[in-house]
């Protein structure tokens, strides 16, 4: 089965059936919550209004269809959305009008409550227990925009972004003047200027092969974001879950996965982690200098530093044993 994403363009995949068809999947919309749950649990967002705090604005690219907003409403923070389908955008926003509706229709009967009960203490109590309770308008907005063209955001806006299944697009070319690598860098560039000093961003992304996972986290670092991937679920084929994490901290290391699997890091050398005989210079052997290889073999400490660096980009690699490395006693 062919991936969405080399089909064509997302704004011709989620045409208007194909977004009634995602907004009404009861699988589909219990995917796009445990998605978002987690996202905004690797977030670490300030205390919000549940704990009584202040909402955060959260900018949610992708949004498609509103399902990860409407998590965030829950959880009682502000949100932009943005997504290049337009379909997928009008079911979004049908969602924020019918909320809407309610909110003026709940304040419309509360008040018409208040006048048939003047006089009745215990109609009274209950009309204010239910305008305690009345619906309230979303607090979300939308945008049709591209994300591979950056973000048009002031600088310093938001105070985190997600996104859900959405930013593996940017893998994909389809036409002449989409080049993923510079999408992707424009995309993170504009990233960076949007949000606030102190604040993260999670992107959830279903990548089709490695190397996209490490075009992606490269792109990343080089505009100046710390982070890494993490790895959900590893070892599963169907709940397997990437996230990359992404904050301003120079020191900050991914959390692990639900499993126990360490995030990539995206740029080890400024996060500080020591990755063997990575510098020549600081070798131990050979008086400061690399270890020397003939020609046409590979050794022991390169074929260790190799197994490492898949480690850490995310690859299945196998563990390391006593025949790792080792020469055979003669050629088959």
């Amino acid at each position: 089965m062919s991936r969405p994403e080399s089909t064509g363009h997302a704004s011709l995949f989620y045409n208007a059936k194909e977004a009634r068809k995602y907004d009404s999947s009861s699988r589909m919309v219990g995917i796009q919550r445990e998605i978002t749950e987690r996202a905004i649990e690797l977030l670490r967002l300030p205390p919000g209004p549940r704990e009584g705090g202040r909402p955060s604005f959260v900018l949610d690219v992708g949004c498609g269809s509103g399902l990860s907003g409407q998590v965030l409403e829950e959880h009682g923070h502000v949100w932009v959305g943005c997504d290049v389908s337009r379909d997928m955008l009008n079911m979004a926003n049908e969602r924020i009008e019918r909320k809407r509706e309610e909110a003026l229709g709940g304040e419309s009967s509360s008040s018409d409550d208040d006048d048939e009960t003047d006089g009745d203490d215990m109609m009274q109590d209950s009309a204010n227990q239910g305008r305690k309770h009345k619906p309230e308008p979303s607090p979300g907005d939308l945008m049709h925009h591209d994300m591979g063209t950056g973000l048009p955001f002031r600088p310093a806006t938001f105070d985190a972004c997600i996104s859900i299944s959405a930013l593996q697009w940017l893998c994909y070319s389809n036409s002449k003047d989409q080049i993923p690598k510079r999408r992707l860098m424009r995309f993170f560039s504009s990233l960076y200027k949007v949000l606030r000093r102190g604040a993260r961003a999670v992107l959830q992304f279903y990548p089709e092969t490695s190397e996209h996972a490490i075009l992606i986290s490269e792109c990343a670092a080089k505009v100046g974001f710390a982070g890494g991937i993490v790895v959900d679920y590893p070892n599963s084929t169907k709940a397997k879950k990437h996230y990359l994490v992404l904050s301003f901290e120079r020191v900050y290391k991914a959390p692990q996965g639900l499993t126990g699997a360490e995030g990539a890091l995206l740029n080890e050398a400024r996060t500080g982690v020591h990755v063997a005989d990575r510098d020549p210079k600081k070798s131990k052997r050979g008086g400061g200098k690399a270890p020397r290889k003939k020609k046409g073999t590979k050794t022991k400490e390169w074929i260790l530093h190799k197994k490492e660096t898949q480690r850490k980009r995310g690859k299945e690699t196998r563990k390391d044993t006593k025949y790792t490395g080792r020469k055979r006693p003669m050629r088959f």
